[in-house]
């Protein structure tokens, strides 16, 4: 799955609804270098959803979830990163 960007009004509810709607169990995304505040706000409290910065993202964490979704900014990051 792919997001223009990771945007959130920094509400919870608001998160773990779209989340919900979704079909996000335990959901891995990845954004671009620094990692969106409101939507890292809103995505603390959801129980299977982990927010990462391109650098922090590892096979592991990328192998233990179910869904990983990435940012657009996160996939130019990720490609400059691993040329």
């Amino acid at each position: 799955v792919i997001l223009d960007k990771a945007t959130s009004s920094g509400k919870t509810s608001e998160l773990a609804k779209q989340v919900k709607d979704l079909g996000w169990k335990r959901a891995l995304v990845i954004d671009g270098a620094e990692v969106n505040g409101d939507f890292a706000q809103a995505a603390r409290n959801i129980e299977g959803l982990d927010i990462l910065p391109t650098i922090g993202a590892n096979v592991y964490d990328i192998l233990k979830r179910d869904t990983l979704v990435l940012t657009k900014a996160g996939v130019e990051a990720l490609e400059a990163r691993l040329k």
